[in-house]
């Protein structure tokens, strides 16, 4: 089965161990029970291997099944657990059951550490990354292998071999396309590369590549349709979160995961929605970022549906939006910003307030692909989006029932383009105010930055 490939010559084949494999994601626990399903995992898997078990819980049988499969082989015992931590997850929004699920994980993981005596190997693979006191207090002697640098590249994709092994189909996609190989490349990289967990390399997401190879070189959100991630967008939606670019953490709160005081820096990480761009050793700080153009793209859009309460995409309006700041057509532009609002719903313009408003159009931004910063500091504060295209430099300053003057007023008052006065790009200062009896943009205001002072 190996023959040819690297592992071949590294193994001693004769040598053989019985495993015991529980892949909850497999498990129909919410129907169910944990209990139940994992006995009936259990009894099944060792009557496949001829070995009788005896115990009322999954505890007891697990416990049972190791010492009695080492008894039987005379060999240690290999244990593989895929998404130890399911039945955890999928309950982030019924805590009682979430806590339930923990206390009886907690038991049930605990059987490992007396059993060490007659274990090889253990293996535990999960999403999120709950702490030893949650869960693993019992078994103290595991190594967490995350952001372990020898495995930095153990879960992805290299670039080396994408262009190693895939050289047949990127030709012909390259050719079909009417682009060179490397432009190819360059676009497959942006899309679905970027991940990293030793800040050395940068892996592709295997689901994703693998589905636009088979697909014959079309673009897509693959990873996302997959399912929706709603307790993650929920989560966001109620920290008021949709600036997610450049974020800091340490190791600790990238490292745990407390169901009851959620880190959302550490939940985007665990959950694959930010990947590691730098780390100050000095500090123990993380920058984390989008890790590519498809995680980017679907999670914006998303936070908009969220955000809007309404599933229509914006895309296409999205579309005209950017156009007509590339040619610097304002008024083209509110036009789009309109349209894009004009599909909420009443009662929501009525409850919220100017974070909503800027939200919507950060979000808008990062659709449109254009380099978007939200409340970027400057030594005089902060201004509310940083927008630059191709040939021009934007800064917006977004009031709710105010002004398009009290906000250019400001940006002048804070100096917020002046690093961009004597720029290549010819730099904005635009206005808007949002009105929440008409719905819509009221006015807005656009000077040139040389025409501020």
């Amino acid at each position: 089965m190996f023959e040819g490939l690297w592992i071949a010559d590294k193994w001693d084949w004769s040598q053989q161990h019985p495993i015991i494999y529980i892949p909850f994601n497999g498990l129909s626990f919410r129907s169910l029970g944990l209990n139940a399903v994992l006995c009936d995992c259990l009894t099944r898997q060792a009557k496949d291997q001829d070995i009788a078990i005896e115990g009322t819980n999954a505890d007891q049988l697990f416990e049972h099944f190791i010492r009695a499969a080492h008894k039987r082989t005379g060999q240690k015992v290999v244990v593989l657990i895929d998404e130890y931590d399911k039945s955890l997850v999928d309950y982030l929004d019924d805590p009682a059951q979430l806590e339930a699920n923990r206390q009886f994980l907690k038991s049930f993981y605990g059987v490992l550490k007396p059993a060490d005596p007659y274990l090889e190997f253990v293996l535990l693979t999960g999403v999120s990354h709950f702490s030893k006191v949650s869960i693993f207090s019992d078994l103290n002697n595991i190594q967490d292998i995350t952001l372990h640098e020898n495995f930095g590249t153990i879960t992805g994709i290299s670039q080396e071999d994408v262009e190693a092994y895939f050289d047949v189909e990127l030709t012909s996609i390259s050719e079909r396309k009417g682009v060179s190989k490397a432009q190819l490349l360059l676009q497959i990289k942006q899309w679905y590369n970027g991940y990293s967990w030793d800040l050395i390399t940068k892996l592709y997401n295997p689901f994703s590549l693998l589905l636009f190879f088979s697909n014959n070189g079309r673009f897509q959100d693959y990873w996302f349709q997959t399912g929706t991630p709603n307790f993650l967008i929920s989560e966001l939606r109620k920290h008021h979160i949709y600036d997610i670019e450049k974020v800091q953490s340490t190791t600790q709160s990238l490292t745990s995961f407390d169901a009851h005081n959620l880190n959302i820096a550490g939940l985007l990480f665990q959950t694959g929605y930010l990947t590691l761009v730098n780390y100050d050793e000095a500090d123990d700080l993380y920058t984390l970022d989008y890790p590519n153009r498809e995680v980017r793209h679907s999670l914006a859009q998303y936070l908009m549906a969220s955000y809007r309460e309404h599933s229509e995409t914006v895309i296409p309006t999205v579309v005209d939006f950017r156009k007509a700041l590339q040619v610097n057509d304002l008024d083209l532009a509110i036009q789009q910003i309109n349209a894009i609002f004009s599909t909420i719903p009443y009662d929501l313009w009525q409850r919220e307030n100017e974070h909503f408003y800027h939200a919507l159009i950060h979000l808008t931004f990062v659709l449109l692909g254009a380099s978007v910063k939200s409340e970027v500091h400057t030594a005089n504060g902060r201004c509310d989006a940083l927008v630059q295209t191709e040939d021009y430099i934007y800064i917006f300053e977004f009031k709710l029932d105010q002004s398009a003057a009290v906000a250019l007023t400001q940006i002048a008052a804070k100096g917020y383009l002046d690093p961009y006065q004597n720029g290549p790009k010819p730099a904005f200062a635009v206005g808007i105010n949002f009105s929440t009896a008409l719905k819509k943009v009221e006015n807005y205001l656009v000077k040139p930055v040389f025409l501020l002072k």
